[in-house]
């Protein structure tokens, strides 16, 4: 049986507070991501302005966008946001 106060169990106690900091800030990162993508994903499906913006800046995050949905059994949103912005064009 090991010494409970050996410097190598000291070493590991000593690092904890430094691996609980780790793990916050892990998980702080993770839970803003989530949010963030939430926000996006609901910006993105209430507003057909926004998805057009989107498709100029970020084109591959709106093709996410319609394969998720498209994915989840709605079909025809990316068909009638390009026929508005090609009216809107002439």
């Amino acid at each position: 049986m090991r010494n409970p106060w050996s410097p190598r169990l000291r070493m590991s106690r000593s690092m904890d507070p430094l691996a609980k900091k780790i793990f916050k800030g892990v998980l702080v990162a993770e839970l803003m991501g989530i949010f963030g993508a939430y926000f996006l994903f609901n910006k993105m499906n209430t507003s057909q302005d926004f998805r057009h913006t989107m498709s100029k800046k970020f084109p591959f995050i709106l093709e996410v966008y319609y394969k998720s949905i498209e994915q989840s059994g709605m079909y025809g949103i990316r068909e009638q946001d390009q026929e508005k912005w090609l009216s809107n064009k002439n």
